[in-house]
């Protein structure tokens, strides 16, 4: 039996981004993301309806969004979705929270109004010729001046 586990996302993010490292040095940051949904009720009135998820990157994505990445900032996001399960510390119950492991980012969209660190990099380097296509940008790529995100 085949499984697909794939989600994707266009949504502004509702806070500002958090960066830590793992013991071996991973990069690894946590976003909240607000995605809407408009749709008519019977009576024909427009209801507005916004999901809060929670998204988790890892490596040059994660250092990326914190660089470029602010409150109502848009991003586009692919992933899969991961359940985590623990036990609370204060009340010993079971706890489970769905969250997104986002395995492809996009910026979209302008500033959103965040008031993040969106200046770009100063130098400026090529992309080498055997760089891989597709998926998320490479590592150790530099962008121009006048690019203001780097896709």
């Amino acid at each position: 039996m085949a499984n697909v586990n794939k989600v994707t996302l266009i949504g502004r993010i509702t806070r500002d981004i958090e960066l830590k490292y793992t013991t071996k040095g991973t990069a690894v940051s946590e976003l909240g993301l607000a995605v809407n949904r408009s749709r008519q009720d019977d009576s024909g009135q427009r209801i507005e309806e916004t999901t809060y998820v929670d998204v988790t990157l890892w490596g040059r994505q994660a250092e990326l969004a914190n660089q470029y990445l602010a409150k109502g900032r848009e991003v586009y996001i692919e992933g899969r979705l991961q359940l985590d399960t623990w036990q609370d510390k204060t009340s010993g119950q079971n706890r489970q929270k769905l969250r997104v492991v986002g395995e492809n980012m996009q910026f979209i969209g302008g500033t959103g109004g965040g008031s993040g660190s969106s200046n770009p990099p100063q130098q400026s380097q090529q992309a080498p010729q055997n760089a891989p296509s597709g998926g998320s940008p490479a590592a150790d790529v530099k962008f121009e001046e006048e690019d203001d995100i780097p896709f």
